[in-house]
């Protein structure tokens, strides 16, 4: 088997995080004997300054999407730069990504792996283990807004949320086989507000309609304020959750400080069967760039999701034990930056994969581990053996 995936490092730290994962992706490839070919895309802010900057250079170029019929997948850093206007890459980058893959389902796991890591009293490892799944492509992200008299007193903005029948009843759909699948508590929750943003009844009514196709999986529907009250006083009554593109956008981001911080939380966009990108869901932390201080662990848990993905259920597990086995074990004492040389915890992880896959030291064979590197455009071809 031959994986392909494209790697956009992007911005700040996003270049060491996904140096990282790319170790522990080489790890599992020479254990399980599997090879890659990457595109390595330079695109982000340096590229988008060194080609005109803001309003002029290139953010995504046209052939970018050729290039991705021929992948398995993406791996995403992190995008986001001080010297542009905020949203100005995150959308030219990761919204146009989602959008034009069609990347309908943002899977995010809240999984805790050391009780120390929990900020919440009396909860431990069995009490934090869920999966969102947050709609990706609607609501109030979908570009439909506007300014008028912009910049004087009498300003009006307006962004509207939007909800298609189809948009909702896949991603619903997609949740109750997931929570089939999870074999936990087979309970589906759906979070939304409508009792006061009464478009979100289609969300419920699809809901129940969807459901009927899945008997074994209990509906629990509740709204997004009563949802971050449990998920901080009962995280352990969640098994699976549906939610908008704006609600998962934020119980995710407060799910994953419960599971220790940005630190550790990786997220999935997905097309199921279609090209997908994965990536941590911190940000690019100019501040830290260059410094080898970032923690790596969301980007190397975020390959953990690409492997699985892409039908390599055994190894993501694997890339998972050892995440969970260097945290509970202390191991990697903290989440904090700089706690720990970024390439060292990628090291740690690449080590702890060895160990737990019973890997034996043996003579290396000729060529083991060499790389073919090919300059191609603006960007660089890999092909791992």
């Amino acid at each position: 088997m031959t994986l392909k995936i494209g790697v956009l490092g992007g911005d700040g730290i996003g270049p060491e995080v996904a140096r990282e994962a790319l170790k522990v992706l080489d790890t599992i490839c020479e254990l399980r004997s599997f090879s890659t070919e990457r595109i390595e895309w330079p695109y982000g802010a340096d590229h988008c300054m060194a080609t005109g900057g803001p309003g002029k250079g290139v953010v995504l170029p046209a052939t970018i999407w050729n290039e991705i019929k021929e992948l398995d997948a993406i791996f995403l850093g992190a995008i986001g730069d001080p010297r542009f206007e905020a949203g100005y890459l995150e959308f030219g980058i990761v919204g146009a990504l989602r959008f034009t893959l069609d990347l309908y389902v943002n899977l995010r796991p809240i999984k805790l792996y050391s009780e120390d890591l929990c900020p919440l009293k009396g909860k431990g490892v069995k009490d934090l283990d869920l999966l969102v799944v947050r709609e990706n492509t609607e609501d109030a992200y979908a570009g439909i807004m506007g300014h008028l008299k912009k910049n004087t007193p009498d300003e009006v903005a307006i962004q509207e949320m939007i909800y298609t029948r189809k948009g909702v009843e896949r991603v619903i759909r997609y949740a109750y086989q997931k929570c089939m699948e999870r074999k936990k508590n087979f309970k589906l929750s759906l979070v939304d507000k409508a009792n006061a943003i009464r478009a979100h009844d289609i969300w419920r009514r699809t809901f129940a309609e969807v459901g009927r196709e899945f008997p074994k999986v209990q509906q629990d529907a509740m709204y997004v304020d009563a949802c971050t009250m449990w998920l901080v006083k009962n995280p352990e009554s969640f098994d699976t959750v549906v939610t908008t593109n704006l609600f998962g956008d934020i119980i995710t981001d407060l799910g994953a400080m419960l599971q220790g911080g940005l630190g550790i939380a990786a997220g999935g966009n997905i097309h199921p069967g279609k090209v997908s990108m994965f990536e941590p869901i911190h940000g690019s932390a100019p501040k830290y760039k260059g410094q080898n201080k970032a923690n790596p662990l969301a980007a190397i848990n975020a390959m953990g999701m690409l492997l699985d993905h892409v039908g390599r259920q055994e190894e993501a597990a694997l890339v998972e034990k050892a995440v969970a086995g260097l945290l509970s074990t202390r191991r990697i004492p903290s989440l904090q930056a700089g706690a720990m040389p970024c390439d060292r915890i990628g090291d740690l992880v690449a080590a702890e994969i060895r160990t737990l896959d019973g890997d034996k030291p043996r003579k290396p064979k000729p060529a083991a581990g060499k790389r073919t590197l090919i300059a191609v455009g603006g960007r660089k071809k890999t092909a791992r053996r």
